[in-house]
């Protein structure tokens, strides 16, 4: 089996070598033997890294991406947990779609002043209404 060294890794995937020595310990990737100074990799290594950069981007933790692989690396993909996730993202998409079309309007509205707008205020008035009930749920203001 042919290993790869940091730097080939590094190459492939995007990650900085900075990034993978991390990644490696915080137990996420593991290197099996080093050639010199540099470490080398399985070639699994590198569908460890994309699940890494989208668990990443979806807004998983490193402690949860951890989580998703097994003992050898495999992965081991908490399907409740990405349900969860999915739905979370739905809810953050609506309240995104939601602020947009408030930004548009706002943009366009006709009237001279956004006070007189009817609409505008009551878009004020459900996004306040979302803000407190955020705030009640998580018992923060984010």
């Amino acid at each position: 089996m042919k290993f790869l060294d940091i730097g080939e890794v590094s190459a492939q995937s995007g990650f900085r070598p900075s990034a993978l020595r991390y990644y490696e310990e915080a137990g996420l990737i593991s290197s099996v033997s080093r050639h010199g100074l540099r470490r080398q990799f399985p070639p699994e290594v590198l569908l460890q890294l994309k699940l890494i950069a989208m668990g990443k981007l979806a807004g998983f933790s490193l402690e949860e991406i951890a989580g998703m692989f097994g003992r050898n690396g495999t992965p081991d993909l908490p399907r409740a947990g990405l349900h969860q996730k999915a739905n979370e993202m739905d809810r953050q998409i609506r309240e995104l779609t939601a602020l947009r079309d408030t930004l548009r309007h706002v943009a366009e509205c006709p009237a001279p002043s956004h006070l007189e707008c009817p609409t505008f205020k009551r878009l004020l008035e459900v996004a306040g209404q979302r803000s407190a009930v955020r705030k009640n749920i998580t018992g923060k203001q984010r």
